[in-house]
């Protein structure tokens, strides 16, 4: 019932993810939560059924189940390894633990690929309702396929629980209610476990138990899904407010960023020096205002001298904005027309628009210097074609 959309949810959060991961290539976590998405997604793909006898017609009977149910359970235990990376465990308690789930998935899949082999092929497309439940064989698929299902989908709901307990209010409600859904299935999947039990000597029966079950994992599986879309809708909303608040502060940098980069055009950090739109994709808008942050510091630092030659006894470090930016245009003009000191006579290094010691953090220093840039009057002469090739 809400396998499509599970798929569609899928697709957006492996495209999604794709993107941040293009961004920040070298996060472990973020590489193993792309992994698990698309896992998932070619499981639930795979699963339908005429995927699953296409390639039983391409290969041998049996191995599309085989296939989809171990990808599919694959992806699980990834999702479990990404919980368990986030954990904030231990170092050694986290590699036991991986070094345990990957004997457990490696067992898993060991005998649900042996019970396929021992199955006759004419049983090989069996299912819940399969009139043959008493064959070892394909009992013994379905006990231990659902028993992983058990232990993988229980310790995601109490690992999200866990987490719920550390973020703020609304993205905990989405993880609660994904938890929910998990327990659901960890119960569904308990159930199935019962009537592969009681379908041994009666085959075929307690249909409406089987009936009840599936619906109850099909609501289950919605409960994730709407947990799922809330929590990734409170993600997406921050991350937007971010990256409207960040580009703000990146334009408001632009008049002091530009007189100082034409002054001193060493400080720009060429971020894409191929000029390929890939690179752009992988710089956000944090990313960006962060490094005109840097480039703008870097360039007061070696205005700094000039600054103090040019107001020895001023407040540089604590003056009011207005006042620090006329200094900083009329230093600048300075420099423009008597050039650099001369080596041996240039006085040291001073703080300017520095954060009170009340303040600390970046936020306080971009509060600083976004009040300087909005004050700072505007600079006429025309950037250098140097600095325009290389503004980030």
């Amino acid at each position: 019932m809400f396998q499509v959309p599970l798929i569609v949810l899928l697709s957006l959060g492996v495209l999604w993810k794709a993107v941040d991961l293009a961004r920040s290539p070298y996060d472990r976590a973020l590489r193993s939560l792309v992994l698990c998405l698309l896992l998932l997604l070619t499981g639930e793909i795979l699963s339908f059924p005429e995927v699953t006898s296409a390639i039983d017609g391409a290969t041998t009977a049996g191995t599309g189940k085989v296939a989809y149910n171990g990808i599919y359970l694959s992806g699980l235990y990834v999702l479990v390894s990404f919980f368990v990376s986030c954990a904030g465990l231990p170092d050694a308690t986290t590699r036991r633990y991986r070094r345990i789930d990957t004997a457990l998935l490696v067992g898993v899949l060991t005998a649900l690929t042996a019970a396929m082999i021992a199955t006759p092929a004419e049983m090989r497309g069996h299912s819940l309702s399969t009139p043959h439940m008493a064959e070892p064989a394909i009992a013994f698929f379905y006990v231990v396929g659902n028993a992983y299902f058990v232990y993988a989908y229980a310790a995601c709901a109490l690992y999200a629980l866990r987490f719920a307990g550390t973020v703020s209010r609304p993205l905990a409600l989405g993880l609660r209610t994904m938890a929910v859904g998990l327990l659901g299935l960890t119960a569904t999947a308990l159930g199935r476990l019962v009537l592969v039990v009681l379908r041994i000597d009666t085959p075929g029966a307690h249909q409406s138990f089987n009936t009840v079950n599936w619906s109850a994992a099909n609501w289950s599986m919605g409960v994730v899904l709407v947990g799922t879309c809330y929590s990734a809708a409170v993600h997406l909303g921050a991350r937007w407010r971010s990256a409207v608040h960040h580009r703000r502060m990146y334009r408001e940098l632009t008049p002091l960023w530009t007189a100082l980069a034409a002054a001193y055009p060493e400080i720009v950090l060429v971020r894409n020096p191929s000029g390929r739109p890939w690179g752009r994709l992988r710089s956000s808008p944090q990313q960006r205002f962060y490094r005109r942050l840097i480039e703008c510091r870097d360039g007061l630092l070696r205005l700094s001298p000039h600054l103090r030659r040019l107001a020895p006894d001023e407040d540089l470090a604590g003056g009011p904005p207005d006042h620090v930016a006329r200094l900083i245009a009329t230093a600048l003009r300075l420099r423009q027309s008597t050039g650099a000191p001369a080596t041996g006579t240039e006085l040291p290094a001073t703080p300017v628009a520095s954060p009170s010691p009340a303040e600390t953090g970046l936020d306080a220093d971009a509060r600083e210097l976004v009040a300087i840039s909005r004050a700072f009057p505007t600079i006429s002469s025309a950037q250098p074609p140097s600095i325009r090739e290389r503004k980030a």
